[in-house]
């Protein structure tokens, strides 16, 4: 097949191997790993990621299967094992770090930011999307709003994800599930366009679609890949600026994140249905090259554990 340049609609999305997989965890162990790491303090209670890396690493075939195939790509070369432990170890370190960014204990961070300017540069009163990828933390995100702005963050995702966030996050601090917004409900329109009209900034992740959805393929890492189009057509419908963010953790106590203004939809809906459709090919395009090239500056902060290019091949 050949690849559909530039971000062209190709059709609907097939039920992925990662919805049909879920996600490994208890809400036990998280509420015992929370509870245990803000008692302890971070470096203490950071000694049982390294053998939780290994345990993973060791038992989970599928899992090192698609690291050793990402890194490739990203690294040029076939990685080492020890270089697939790092990636292994750096997921759980921003898991792990995700119970003092949601508790809101932020002094044993080095938090560097790039980009503000992107979220200083937005009118008062105007929100923005904050478009990031299953690659570092989201969670870092937390730093920065509450050092860096005043305006009130939200996570808007599907019901079932949002569903079992809720859950993680009440199990650190009851009072950070109420920054998820469930999207896909009758009423999820409505409030999305009030966060925005209030300047609140809505953080969503577009690399991954639960199958039954529309996506188009653009080029990622040397060959093409499927990107839903349903949270960059959601900005162009409430006319919004679209921002990428990445929270890439380099090690230690460092994160470095990313801000770049990707799209600005304010005038979307003058515009004629099919260059509005072409605006939105173009905006996943430069989406995907974001994450492209984040991805190869911090490979071990891709956590997309699963074929991402499987839909592409079975197209």
């Amino acid at each position: 097949m050949n690849p559909v340049p530039h971000g062209h609609p190709v059709g609907e999305s097939a039920r992925p191997e990662w919805v049909e997989r879920g996600e490994r965890g208890s809400p036990f162990l998280m509420r015992f790993m929370a509870r245990m790491s803000l008692g302890l303090g971070r470096a203490p209670a950071r000694v049982i990621l390294y053998g939780i890396a290994a345990y993973f690493l060791a038992s989970s075939a599928s899992a090192r299967r698609h690291s050793r195939a990402f890194l490739e790509r990203a690294l040029g070369r076939p990685p080492t094992l020890a270089e697939q432990y790092r990636h292994f170890l750096a997921f759980a370190s921003t898991v792990h770090d995700r119970v003092f960014f949601v508790a809101g204990r932020m002094e044993p961070f080095d938090v560097r930011v790039h980009g503000a300017e992107a979220i200083e540069a937005l009118p008062e009163g105007t929100g923005a999307f904050l478009m990031g990828a299953h690659l570092g933390s989201f969670a870092a995100l937390r730093a920065f709003g509450r050092e860096r702005t005043s305006r009130r963050l939200v996570m808007a995702m599907l019901p079932e994800n949002a569903r079992k966030l809720h859950a993680a996050l009440s199990a650190i601090d009851p009072r950070a599930s109420e920054g998820i917004l469930a999207l896909g409900r009758m009423d999820s329109m409505l409030k999305l366009r009030d966060l925005l009209d209030d300047g609140a900034l809505v953080g969503v992740l577009a690399d991954r679609t639960p199958g039954n959805e529309t996506v188009v393929r653009v080029p990622f890492l040397g060959r093409p890949a499927d990107f839903p189009t349903g949270p960059m057509r959601l900005a162009a419908m409430l006319r919004s600026r679209v921002i990428f963010m990445a929270g890439l953790y380099r090690g230690g106590n460092r994160y470095d994140i990313h801000f770049e203004t990707i799209a600005d939809f304010a005038g979307a809906e003058a515009i004629p249905r099919g260059e509005r459709d072409r605006l939105v090919g173009e905006a996943i395009a430069r989406y995907a090259s974001c994450v492209e090239r984040h991805a190869r500056a911090a490979p071990y902060n891709w956590f997309n554990f699963h074929d991402f290019w499987a839909a592409r091949d079975a197209g």
